[in-house]
């Protein structure tokens, strides 16, 4: 199998409203940037993929538009994935690893600002059983939380712990929404406070991948991909198991995370109670603190939808880039209720 690593990553300071940004002025300099950090040029992209989602948007067809950030000369091979950009860099991998191309550029995007997210995600769920009802994913996420305080398996004390120490993590994040720990805050929907959600923000990522010898010349210290997994559970939430998330621990598995100890763990959260269902599915509460678990501060400090997957990616690569991290864990999601996980494993030579 080819050599594929993530040479280069790039991503917007994440705001609660970028109103007077389009998503082209928003994604132009995080794709000037990663391409800056490779010293590559436009023409030398084999494959292009991103990853958004139109309901975001409001509008069909919307990653058309974004294209223009990526330029109309010369003309491009390209894709894209209505899902987090955490897939669109799947989709570039695989297309890598058949010999389709050498190199390839990942962006995501999400401006969440102008609608009601909450009742935006709805559109996620099973339209016959579940949408009807109109449960929002805050009130999801909830009913989670409360399966794993009834199972024992965490308190309210707890998940405000697990706030506080992302938040404080992402006080070294240059681009984070939140920064330093706060109050648990207000009541939200039992038991969960808004210090237990995710901001609602809008921002975008991009990564450049590279195969092989190419990969080494484009960058000091490659963060070389040596799995990559992903899975999905069943739709229907009364047939699930909320406590646990087996599509999180079948993915990981394939993607060779229990093989060798970690270091690192990027893991896309964006709900304190999730945080605690995915520590268990990883067996990272069995590391006994030896791996350091979102020290970006991760999507409890700024949580762009449909490129917080793809961050999660990028920040585990940099820390492998810089040296901070030898072997990093990097996990995404999306659907209600971890309902779609992918795994990466992250290597520096």
């Amino acid at each position: 199998m080819r050599e594929v690593a993530i040479v280069a990553f790039g991503q917007s300071v994440h705001v609660r409203d970028s109103a007077e940004t389009s998503e082209v002025e928003m994604l132009m300099p995080v794709l000037h940037d990663v391409l800056a950090q490779t010293g590559l040029a436009a023409r030398e992209i084999d494959f292009t993929c991103s990853g958004s989602s139109d309901y975001l948007a409001g509008r069909a067809f919307s990653f058309t538009m974004a294209l223009d950030g990526v330029g109309a000369w010369p003309p491009v091979a390209e894709s894209h994935v209505e899902m987090d950009g955490a897939w669109a860099l799947y989709e570039a991998w695989v297309k890598i690893l058949t010999g389709e191309a050498d190199t390839a550029l990942v962006y995501a995007y999400g401006k969440s600002s102008p609608g009601d997210l909450r009742e935006v995600l709805t559109r996620q769920l099973d339209p016959y059983c579940v949408a009807p009802l109109w449960p929002d994913s805050v009130a999801l996420a909830a009913l989670q939380a409360q399966a794993l305080i009834d199972a024992g398996l965490t308190d309210e004390r707890a998940l405000a712990g697990i706030a506080a120490r992302s938040r404080t993590a992402a006080q070294s994040n240059p681009h984070a929404q939140l920064r330093g720990a706060g109050p648990a805050g207000e009541p939200l929907v039992a038991p969960l406070r808004t210090g237990d959600c995710p901001p609602v923000g809008d921002g975008a990522a991009a990564v450049v991948l590279a195969a092989g010898d190419t990969a080494r010349r484009l960058a000091a210290r490659p963060a070389w991909i040596r799995g990559l997994d992903h899975r999905i559970e069943a739709h229907s939430l009364g047939v699930r198991d909320l406590t646990d998330s087996p599509s999180t621990r079948l993915a990981a598995q394939r993607a060779g995370a229990f093989e060798r100890p970690l270091d690192t763990a990027e893991l896309h959260a964006p709900f304190t109670s999730q945080e605690v269902v995915l520590r268990r599915a990883l067996d990272l509460d069995a590391a006994d603190g030896t791996v350091r678990i979102n020290p970006s501060g991760g999507a409890l400090a700024a949580n762009p939808v449909m490129a917080t997957g793809l961050i999660r990616l990028g920040e585990a690569a940099a820390r492998i880039h810089r040296g901070a991290s030898d072997r990093a864990l990097a996990h995404a999601t999306s659907g209600p209720c971890l309902q779609q996980n992918l795994v990466a494993v992250l290597e520096g030579e």
